[in-house]
């Protein structure tokens, strides 16, 4: 993408910007273009190739991003201060760039080695469960994770750890509400993600959410590989945290009995994120993934796209590739949705991009949202999905979340996602346990700085020493290899417990 002398790259040929690939001086000359820098410019930030009259549109990807505040010199620097955003056209052609997919042959499909479970689901990893109906479980469930002994724990070799599922919420909410229906969904989705072998749900025993019409509700049967226990029936905490640890004895060999097989990757279920963004992002790290999604996509798995707020100004994108009238009409009603949602609570759907992107070059959340967009490859969008609700096709499909990190991933994972993609930029540090987070690093400094927190460095794109489909084929290969066990750099660390969050929707009473 760059030779010695180049500093920007113009992404498409439309763009009335170019995107710094180092820092540059005023006065600079900005190769291999025609314009001088007006000042001191900040690396993957925006200049601007030519005159921009005043409330003219500014184009990035090809598309708008913004509005000029004021007529803009060829050589300016393009940012916050003389860029706004405001409603504008956009062509919902819903369904019109739906392509076939040109699948692998079955016999052909790349394969991993997983846990196949009762139901034909499989897993990557092979995690013991112990989740909270309540906040007022919380801690108790935390005691009976730490009860057991790591040489104990050690003696199930199968086992990859016991997790504790915890949270803040699970009573005084409305009792026929969307908060409580999300928190069932997920509590449910994480007792049957193909990760966990095992589950014992753990509440107090007078909650709204109780743990009998949880397992009700959610068709949770109580067997040999899912337990309950209630803390006001055992008699308290410590006597609960003994009951707790002996089924936990029962549940080890048990889960120590599954082994890893080979399977194709058509059992692959990819959750896609981006966080702690930048402006390389659009151009490195999430069209490489978007390239290792089509070929996941190929091989028959399956990718989810969330974080609605981040489509916000890419959507019509997406719906082009809608494979149905509906699938498209759906996702366009999560945007009349979030409209009304923030309406209520006093904010705007464009409330983002944070300080960190703005720091990092990402002006409005149109300019995000485009580069975000690109991580979902360019398959037919086949589904769109409510918060935690299960994954059933296979393909691309989209889930309606919060943009914030936790919350979203907690929706994929939920929803049967057994492996996980993150770009960044800026340089997030999280995992979520029972999935391996596999991090993109967008550009090289910020790889070579927290090497001990990302996995693979996008930034070779800027370079020239990588291709988005190169590196797409070699993100693709790390996950199949990280789907048969190797560890990620989150994993490495012991991320993964305190970023369970689902979302927390509707009155507290």
């Amino acid at each position: 993408m760059s030779s010695a002398k180049t500093k920007a790259v113009q992404i498409h040929e439309a763009d009335d910007v170019a995107i710094l690939l180092q820092e540059v001086k005023a006065g600079e000359r900005v190769q291999p273009y025609k314009v001088h820098a007006d000042r001191d410019i900040p690396p993957a930030h925006k200049i601007a190739l030519c005159d921009i009259p005043a409330d003219g549109p500014v184009r990035k990807y090809g598309q708008v991003i913004g509005f000029a505040r004021e007529k803009i010199l060829p050589g300016a620097h393009v940012h916050s201060h003389n860029l706004y955003l405001k409603s504008f056209a956009r062509d919902y052609a819903i369904g019109v760039e739906a392509q076939t997919t040109q699948f692998v042959p079955e016999e052909q499909q790349a394969a991993f080695n997983g846990f196949l479970r009762q139901n034909g689901s499989v897993g990557t990893r092979n995690y013991i469960g112990i989740i909270s109906s309540v906040s007022c479980s919380a801690s108790v469930t935390r005691f009976v994770a730490d009860a057991l002994r790591p040489e104990e724990q050690a003696l199930y070799p199968n086992v990859d750890g016991v997790l504790p599922l915890v949270h803040s919420l699970g009573c005084c909410m409305t009792p026929d509400g969307e908060g409580l229906q999300f928190l069932q969904k997920t509590l449910a989705g994480y007792a049957d993600n193909p990760n966990i072998g095992a589950v014992l749900v753990i509440g107090l025993g007078c909650e709204l959410n109780l743990v009998e019409d949880l397992c009700t509700a959610m068709n949770l049967f109580p067997g040999p590989r899912l337990k309950t226990l209630e803390i006001q029936d055992s008699g308290g905490t410590r006597k609960t945290v003994e009951a707790g640890l002996e089924i936990l004895r029962t549940l080890l060999p048990l889960v120590n009995m599954d082994h890893r097989q080979p399977m194709s990757a058509r059992h692959l279920t990819l959750g896609l994120e981006c966080g702690g963004s930048d402006a390389y992002s659009g151009i490195t790290a999430n069209p490489a993934l978007g390239a290792a999604v089509d070929i996941l996509i190929r091989h028959g798995g399956t990718a989810i796209l969330s974080e609605t707020p981040e489509i916000f100004g890419a959507e019509h994108l997406l719906v082009r590739r809608a494979e149905s009238e509906g699938v498209g009409r759906r996702l366009l009603d999560c945007f009349t949705w979030w409209q009304a949602y923030t309406e209520k609570n006093k904010a705007v759907i464009d409330n983002n991009p944070t300080p960190g992107n703005k720091a990092g070059g990402i002006t409005s959340i149109v300019e995000k949202s485009l580069g975000a967009v690109s991580k979902s490859g360019t398959t037919n969008l086949r589904a769109v999905l409510g918060y935690a609700d299960k994954v059933k096709e296979s393909g691309l499909v989209f889930m309606n979340t919060p943009g914030y990190d936790l919350v979203s991933i907690t929706g994929m994972i939920a929803g049967g996602a057994n492996l996980v993609c993150f770009t960044t930029g800026r340089g997030t540090v999280c995992g979520f346990k029972p999935v391996p987070t596999l991090k993109l690093a967008t550009n090289s400094d910020m790889f070579t700085h927290m090497q001990e927190d990302m996995d693979i460095d996008c930034g070779r794109i800027l370079t020239g020493s990588e291709t988005i489909q190169s590196m797409g084929q070699r993100i693709f290969e790390d996950l199949l290899e990280i789907a048969s066990g190797r560890q990620t750099r989150s994993e490495a660390q012991n991320f993964g417990e305190t970023e369970f969050v689902p979302w927390h929707i509707g009155a507290v009473m």
